[in-house]
């Protein structure tokens, strides 16, 4: 195991499956100190296991990040258990959608929540943590349908959109302070969602958690001083340019 991010503390929303996992467990190899957020607690427990088998020491905290409350309750215990956070992963989110006129104002608001509203809870507080030590790095997941939306994903597409103007602005304001924010955008990943739905691996060209946990890693390893701002990863088949 190397230990690029030795002592380092990250908080990883969404944490306890998919692309949270991944990085999860891409940061633990890395040395990374982590804290495990998600709102089911008996799978954040199994990935706390598998991280503590790396001998990397892991906080597990419950938390709606579309709440405020959570995610004040979330940062206080991190500061409590650690003192600090310098990485903030914003995976958290939910799907939803349909025919425009068929969706419902819980469906956008549910996905507006998690995407967005907790993205911004999150990147708040991680930021007053942050500007005191003058250093701190924030990683939003995004998605492709930030930039070329599928049919009958409007929530969805509205929120991703939102996260990606919400990265920027807030690289701007923490620029001053020494913090860094930048978006990964993923395109069709293998997660638990697609295979529990029965989606067949030639449905569909996927690639696995495993390779955009390594495209994070890359992000979030760079020197201090530098912001990898933006990064779409997909696989090479993917209907992306052009898409429909």
């Amino acid at each position: 195991m190397s230990a690029r991010l030795k002592d380092q503390v990250a908080v990883i929303t969404g944490a306890g499956q998919g692309i949270g996992r991944g990085i999860a467990l891409a940061l633990a190899q890395e040395g990374c100190r982590l804290v495990l957020s998600g709102r089911r607690r008996e799978k954040l427990d199994a990935v706390a296991a598998e991280v503590r088998a790396l001998g990397v020491e892991v906080l597990v905290q419950t938390a709606d990040v579309s709440l405020e409350a959570d995610v004040e309750a979330l940062f206080a215990a991190t500061e409590k258990t650690f003192s600090k956070v310098d990485i903030l992963v914003n995976n958290a989110g939910a799907f939803d959608g349909g025919p425009l006129d068929e969706v419902t104002l819980a469906a956008w608001n549910n996905v507006i929540g998690a995407c967005l509203t907790g993205t911004f809870l999150c990147s708040r507080a991680a930021f007053r943590m942050m500007k005191p030590q003058r250093s701190g790095r924030i990683l939003n997941i995004g998605s492709i349908s930030a930039q070329r939306p599928r049919e009958n994903a409007t929530p969805y597409a509205a929120a991703k959109f939102g996260v990606w103007g919400l990265t920027q602005a807030i690289a701007l304001d923490a620029r001053p302070h020494g913090i860094v924010c930048s978006c990964l955008h993923p395109g069709n990943v293998l997660v638990e969602r697609r295979t529990e739905s029965g989606l067949r691996s030639d449905d569909e060209p996927m690639m696995s958690v495993d390779s955009i946990a390594q495209a994070a890693l890359v992000m979030l390893t760079l020197p201090p001083d530098v912001n990898f701002l933006e990064a779409i990863v997909l696989p090479r088949d993917q209907a992306y340019i052009g898409r429909g």
